[in-house]
């Protein structure tokens, strides 16, 4: 098969990873008040105007994608439960509020590049993400249903 075939596979398969992983979580019989994802605000302004900074929480729901050293990276972020798919590792964990918005992750296969992270900007299109591992990805918001675009290997529309 095509690298660029195989590339572009792994990264849908890893958006539709990330999207189930945060669509249909399981808390395994914790109670809201024992996981913690709810420190900050929970809902998006309603000015209709910048949808939030750096230190707002709400901001980061819906799904963000790039290209980090040509590899492609998507975060998907649901009430404070967030997945990550980047370079061939799949994550999950929870935005927390830590004096700034940070991203506690777990990846399933025990890489630690992309496990605590603070959001460095967020201007409602665009964030940069800090990894504590020295990493740094700057993503963009996709569109509520549609698969991100100018990723190489996906097939366009």
């Amino acid at each position: 098969m095509h690298p660029l075939v195989r590339t572009g596979t792994l990264v849908v398969a890893g958006l539709a990873a990330a999207v189930a992983l945060t669509g249909c979580g399981s808390d395994s019989g914790k109670s809201d008040s024992d996981t913690g994802a709810a420190d900050g605000p929970t809902s998006a302004p309603a000015d209709g105007g910048d949808s939030g900074s750096a230190g707002d929480a709400a901001a980061l729901d819906g799904t963000w994608a790039g290209m980090t050293d040509g590899k492609a990276v998507a975060l998907s972020v649901t009430a404070g439960k967030a997945a990550l798919v980047a370079d061939a590792h799949v994550c999950s964990g929870e935005v927390k509020d830590m004096g700034k918005v940070m991203l506690a992750l777990k990846c399933t296969d025990g890489d630690t590049a992309r496990t605590m992270g603070a959001i460095a900007s967020n201007d409602g299109r665009t964030i940069v993400v800090e990894w504590d591992a020295g990493g740094k990805d700057m993503l963009a918001k996709t569109e509520p249903g549609a698969l991100p675009t100018g990723l190489p290997g996906l097939p366009t529309p």
